[in-house]
């Protein structure tokens, strides 16, 4: 009965499919007017898209596109506040889930027909040519040495991948064909290796030179010049792979991966010289996305290259090899292709209703001047919208609304430091006192009642154009390190969904994962509020970033609740204070000092104990 049930949902599946392409456009002809056969077929698509994404994914995104649905239609009705939606027509919502680019067939369907697919051909090429076995011979050749090597090889070729590519999503699935079975060989867990990678993906974004379309746009929209930004963005960029590391490392610890001794490691000489031809395929990519080819166009001719290099080596993929090849992506293709389909009906109701916005303009009220509160209820905001937008719009959109709150959050404090300065000197400008003492006189009350217009020109007037700078980049950094949230975060989280369907891993667990190991797309982001990580000297810079990368460690062990071994109540307490010491940084170096010392001493206390119950138990 099964199998026939499934004949049955497949021969629907193409019958709505050949529907939508033979009479669209007798639906236009008859100005969107709908009949009979384009409610059945409306239908039978949206119950195929909830049937077939919970074969593959299980419950929860089918019951989250149920609520959708039922939130558009007439849920909204009965919510009040700004949530509050009055509800569209059956008619409607079934015309923009099925008939238009803003639903099933939009964007995510889109991203999955076109490069997505193209990536996990090239990755099933490379595997069916025997690049993974190369890989995993030159990771252990390059990295067996150190603890959680096939994972750091992972996050560092993820990294530079996705500085270039620019797409989270890609960039997931053309390294993650790869390095995720890599990872499940060198004994990591699947659920663990699609979240790495899902990780390092999103975080190329973040990566100069490149650092996708985001970079250009960012620099567009603040008038900052582009070589500021990507010189402002490399240690950040750094602290949030070091972070991803430090998850690698810990959870290598906490599962007792061993390294390899250097005698029993391959020569890089001769792991090069079985497998060299290997690297054409990667270069050729490489080289057509930084010439400014399209991600599609550059993973066809990369396609063609793997089968070109193989005829360099003793084993050329010839058509047989070709074939499989093509089925093994094909199959790999199916799980990420439906659940990137179903998400287009998420998609259209977050758009279509405007709740990722109503939610966006609720920041101000709800923030009542309380920087880390704003920069919660933004990183709130990304997600919500990120669920209907990609990375670059809804950074536009937070960056409208948002931005210029962040900017005057971070830069009230140097403000109100200047103004009592200008005061007891005797030589404020005539204009700030005049402004001032329309609200009183008093500097921090006139501060919280004046315009922001009215307060940007003191600003102008009383601090450096250089400080002013990196406050404004420090604000939209803020915004679009928190836009990438959407790839790592349930419940629609593309990049870990992709991930997950090459692992054969549970989405939703597999986004919970990413979302953890992620966490410096959290972290960082306040240190460019509170610390002068953008805005400062390169010494102040470098001396935040020395202090983070420690506090960063610290906190990724109290995350994995492991650092050298399983922590305690005591030790996980201390590491808490050993980060908050490290990454404060309006705290004296004595603080700092004294975080580092503790971080240190558990470090090397749970080294010994863990090599004397080693020692134990050898015994």
């Amino acid at each position: 009965l099964s199998y026939w049930v499934n004949v049955a949902l497949a021969g629907l599946a193409i019958a709505t499919s050949a529907y939508l392409i033979l009479f669209e456009n007798a639906l236009y002809a008859r100005e969107t007017e709908y009949i009979f056969t384009d409610y059945l077929f409306s239908f039978i698509a949206i119950g195929l898209a909830i049937e077939f994404t919970r074969r593959t994914t299980g419950w929860f995104m089918p019951i989250l596109i149920v609520l959708s649905l039922s939130y558009i239609l007439f849920l909204g009705r009965y919510i009040g506040g700004v949530f509050s939606f009055p509800g569209l027509s059956l008619e409607t919502v079934m015309y923009r889930s099925f008939f238009t680019t803003e639903g099933m067939f939009g964007l995510t369907a889109q991203i999955s027909s076109t490069f997505v697919f193209m990536f996990i051909i090239f990755g099933a090429f490379l595997l069916r040519s025997g690049a993974g076995d190369f890989i995993v011979r030159l990771a252990g050749c390059l990295a067996g040495r150190y603890t959680g090597g096939a994972g750091l090889v992972a996050v560092v070729g993820s990294g530079l991948m996705g500085s270039v590519s620019g797409s989270a999503v890609a960039n997931t699935v053309s390294t993650g064909v790869i390095t995720i079975p890599m990872m499940r060989e060198s004994g990591f867990p699947a659920k663990f290796s699609a979240g790495v990678v899902a990780a390092s993906s999103t975080g190329g974004a973040l990566m100069p030179p490149v650092m996708g379309a985001g970079a250009f746009v960012l620099a567009s929209y603040t008038q900052i010049s582009y070589l500021t930004i990507i010189a402002a963005s490399t240690l950040p960029a750094l602290l949030y792979f070091l972070t991803v590391s430090y998850f690698v490392r810990i959870e290598a610890k906490r599962l007792g991966l061993t390294t390899v001794a250097a005698a029993d490691t391959e020569r890089l000489r001769d792991v090069m010289k079985g497998g060299w031809h290997f690297i054409i395929p990667m270069v050729v990519l490489v080289g057509f996305l930084v010439a400014g080819r399209t991600p599609t166009s550059a993973a066809a001719f990369a396609i063609l290259s793997v089968i070109g290099a193989s005829w360099l080596s003793a084993k050329p993929m010839r058509p047989a090899d070709v074939f499989d090849a093509v089925v093994d992506g094909v199959r790999t293709m199916v799980s990420t292709a439906l659940l990137l389909v179903a998400v287009g009906i998420i998609i259209n109701v977050v758009t279509t209703t405007g709740i990722g916005n109503a939610f966006s303009l609720m920041i101000v009220e709800w923030a009542q001047g309380s920087l880390f509160i704003t920069l919660v209820l933004v990183a709130l905001a990304s997600l919500v919208l990120g669920m209907g937008l990609p990375v670059t719009a809804s950074y536009i959109v937070l960056a409208t609304l948002s931005a210029p709150l962040i900017y005057d959050l971070i830069s009230q404090s140097a403000l109100l430091d200047a103004i009592l300065i200008g005061i007891q000197a005797g030589d404020l400008p005539n204009n700030v006192a005049a402004t001032l003492s329309l609200f009183g006189g008093d500097p921090l009350i006139a501060l919280q009642e004046m315009p922001l217009e009215m307060k940007q020109l003191i600003r102008q007037e009383m601090l450096p154009a250089e400080l002013l700078t990196g406050m404004l980049l420090s604000a939209h950094l803020i915004i679009f390190w928190l836009s990438q949230d959407s790839n790592v975060t349930p419940p629609v989280c593309l990049a870990s969904f992709a991930a997950a369907g090459i692992a054969g891993t549970n989405p939703m667990a597999t986004g919970l994962t990413s979302w953890k190991v992620a966490k410096g797309l959290y972290l960082v982001p306040i240190l460019f509020a509170y610390s002068p990580l953008i805005s400062g000297g390169w010494p102040e810079r470098i001396e935040v970033f020395i202090w983070s990368c420690m506090g960063l460690y610290a906190m990724a062990g109290v995350l994995q609740w492991h650092l050298e071994a399983k922590l305690t109540v005591l030790t996980a307490a201390l590491l808490l204070l050993s980060a908050g010491l490290l990454m404060w940084t309006p705290l004296p170096i004595i603080a700092h000092l004294v975080g580092a010392a503790i971080l240190i001493g558990v470090f090397v206390l749970q080294n010994r104990q863990q090599a004397a119950l080693v020692s134990a138990l050898g015994k």
